[in-house]
């Protein structure tokens, strides 16, 4: 990660953590399966709130933007649903690896449809100084973010005024997770 690293550099490097993080999950076992199963749960809600809040509405600037980015959203919605179901029976369950084969399958054609038809969009309406200081604000978004999904909370809006306090309760949540895992 650098600071000269512009916002399409960054979100495609995190699809490619993210394919490994699948990947992981997919091969691990234990108490390792857990583990990356959680890391995956985290980088994709701070990456997908990240770009709800500010990548999606940079998109929309142009013709045809906005169904452009109100397909994705769509993809995200779904793609949390799946998440929210996994996150709730845990990667020991049963019928657990056909839905997260399911969500990779998802998640990963969403992170093509960004690179293909999105991420051009911003590299035509925005120049490199611009294109860096929205990766500045997406690492700041992400910092803050909720750590788990939220169906429902897609839009700038929704995530500026119902992040916060959800990002709190996440982040509590995880602690004490993590301590009761010691």
């Amino acid at each position: 990660m650098s600071e000269q690293e512009d916002v399409i550099e960054l979100l495609v490097r995190q699809h490619g953590e993210i394919r490994d993080l699948f990947t992981k999950v997919e091969t691990a076992s234990g108490a390792d399966r857990n583990e990356a199963f959680r890391d995956l749960v985290r980088l994709l809600a701070v990456h997908e709130t990240a770009e709800e809040e500010i990548v999606h509405p940079a998109a929309r600037r142009g013709e045809g933007g906005d169904a452009v980015v109100d397909a994705r959203v769509a993809e995200e919605r779904r793609a949390k649903e799946l998440l929210v179901t996994l996150d709730k029976i845990g990667p020991e369950a049963e019928g657990f690896d056909t839905l997260l084969v399911q969500l990779r399958e998802d998640v990963l054609a969403h992170a093509e449809h960004e690179e293909r038809e999105e991420f051009p969009r911003l590299r035509q309406e925005y120049d490199g100084d611009r294109l860096r200081a929205l990766a500045k604000a997406v690492r700041a978004a992400e910092a803050v973010a909720p750590t788990r999904p939220h169906p429902g909370v897609e839009s700038p809006a929704a995530n500026f005024l119902l992040g916060p306090p959800t990002a709190l309760m996440d982040r509590a949540r995880d602690l004490i997770r993590s301590a009761l895992n010691r």
